[in-house]
């Protein structure tokens, strides 16, 4: 058997983090949320105005 010490052993790999951990962010919501405002302002223009 091998002896491993402390200072061989490997750290851990990070925790993967997906997609909807992206989607938590404040900034991406946020812009996400003007995004579809302004399209559904656009289709209402286009159904209503038009």
């Amino acid at each position: 058997m091998l002896d491993r010490t402390q200072s061989d052993t490997v750290a851990p790999p990070e925790e993967r983090r997906g997609c909807l951990f992206a989607l938590s962010q404040p900034p991406l919501m946020i812009f996400l949320a003007v995004i579809g405002c302004l399209l559904l302002m656009a289709s209402l223009h286009d159904l209503l105005l038009l």
